[in-house]
């Protein structure tokens, strides 16, 4: 039963990894700075469905590796990283403060809620990785808060499309999933 259990967590996290990667690749519009994608929908979506650690480590792997075919092989281990502290933001509302019980459509404000936390932990992770890029190029602390604020308003979309496609797409994934002894 152990070995099942192992094959079943690795088939899911490369799962939601591909998804991961699919949905980054696949709907990503620049705009100055950043690009607004999907990914990070199914960041979102590994870490309520999959747990925390799977999920984030799937999500992690899925934008790293978007990053790496993409040109951007020096951001891939942030993400990694911001993977890991944005889905522990998810993870806490979810787990903790809400027990995991959404179960019915009016439930759902509880996912808003943890996406809309998730959103602010990515919003703080993208200020400060932008932050300290622009002081390792030579600017003082304001200029280089400044500079990287003027490159957020990719993430407040993605942020935006996060919390209204997570609360469409987390009840019918969980039922699904659930059926299938998956989750």
């Amino acid at each position: 039963m152990k070995q099942k259990n192992t094959t079943l967590n690795i088939v899911m996290v490369a799962l939601f990894t591909a998804m991961t990667y699919v949905a980054t690749q696949i709907i990503h519009i620049p705009m100055p700075g950043a690009f607004v994608h999907c990914g990070n929908v199914m960041v979102l979506l590994s870490v309520l469905l999959l747990g925390y650690t799977k999920g984030a480590l799937a999500g992690g792997l899925g934008l790293a590796l978007f990053d790496v075919l993409n040109g951007y092989i020096t951001e891939a281990p942030y993400f990694i990283v911001e993977s890991f502290v944005v889905g522990a933001a998810a993870w806490l509302f979810f787990h903790f403060i809400f027990k995991e019980k959404v179960d019915k459509p009016a439930d759902l404000w509880k996912i808003v809620v943890t996406a809309i936390a998730t959103g602010c932990a990515k919003l703080f992770m993208t200020q400060l990785k932008n932050t300290i890029v622009f002081m390792y190029g030579g600017s003082n602390f304001h200029v280089a808060f400044t500079a990287a604020t003027v490159k957020l308003p990719a993430s407040f979309i993605n942020v935006g499309v996060t919390i209204v496609l997570v609360t469409i797409l987390f009840l019918p994934l969980d039922k699904a999933l659930s059926k299938l002894n998956l989750r």
